[in-house]
């Protein structure tokens, strides 16, 4: 979240507060209490669980108490609340990381609730001032000074309504955390594969033993040529007895031709496992 993303949700958030002190009709009075906010006389504020405790300096030398707060959401209401807010992966993420998504009260009006109070009666005020006008200009005062808080920390609000930011982050992680560890898949013990222990005669590696398939069909290679027929004839000197038959380089291819058959032939035997060779 970049610092202008971050100022515009702050003012967000302090604009709401304000809101419910726009629609009191007292306008002088609120003039006065922003009067009072403005120079200094919220001498502090500090909260005790989920109440506001202020002291104002009016009129008097001694300064005027003055308590706020609102109600509480209930154990069950705020299940459901952190039920939705880790159901939506963006908000959950901006929680996780302490900042407030700046459409947070989506998560409160899907489940039937409100995080900003809908009018001032909405919040409980008391003053130990004479002025029996509620806000009086000592409570808006304080009123202000909660928007400036607000505009600093958005999470005051979730503590106003009985949840602090630590809890919330501490329940997110939990219930996140829960999911993971029911979705995530069972991891199966996996065992390295074993090597199969083999032993190798190498010997006789290259022999084979075993007759084929009678189903097997074998390729015998063409008798009708053989590597004599694509050489050629053989060239061999021609001899004077030889001039009128046949030349020695018939004679020699003739041979050899017998012997390439007869070579075939056992050849293809052994394939089929009929004979030896």
């Amino acid at each position: 979240m970049n610092n202008d993303t971050l100022q515009a949700s702050r003012e967000w958030w302090s604009q709401k507060w304000l809101e419910l002190l726009d629609s009191y009709r007292f306008k002088k009075r609120l003039e006065r209490a922003r009067n009072y906010s403005r120079q200094g006389n919220v001498l502090n504020i500090e909260f005790k669980g989920a109440k506001v405790l202020a002291r104002v300096q009016g009129s008097e030398p001694e300064p005027y108490k003055v308590s706020l707060s609102i109600d509480h959401f209930s154990e069950e209401e705020w299940g459901y609340v952190i039920e939705t807010m880790s159901q939506r992966a963006i908000f959950a993420a901006k929680l996780l990381a302490g900042e407030m998504p700046q459409n947070i009260e989506e998560v409160f009006t899907a489940n039937g609730l409100s995080l900003f109070p809908f009018t001032l009666s909405d919040v409980h005020s008391k003053c130990s001032c004479p002025d029996k006008a509620n806000p009086c200009k000592h409570i808006g005062a304080v009123y202000y000074q909660l928007g400036d808080r607000f505009s600093e920390d958005p999470f005051v609000l979730f503590q106003l309504r009985g949840r602090t930011k630590e809890q919330i982050i501490s329940d997110l992680r939990q219930l996140r955390g829960a999911k993971v560890d029911v979705t995530a898949p069972e991891t199966p013990e996996t065992k390295p594969p074993t090597q199969p222990s083999l032993s190798v005669n190498l010997g006789s590696f290259w022999e084979y033993q075993e007759p084929l398939e009678s189903s097997l069909v074998v390729i015998a290679p063409s008798g009708s040529e053989t590597v004599l027929d694509v050489l050629g004839a053989i060239p061999l000197a021609k001899t004077e007895e030889s001039t009128v038959s046949s030349t020695s380089g018939d004679v020699v291819t003739k041979y050899l031709d017998t012997v390439y058959q007869q070579v075939s032939q056992q050849a293809m035997l052994v394939a089929m496992n009929m004979g030896g060779g």
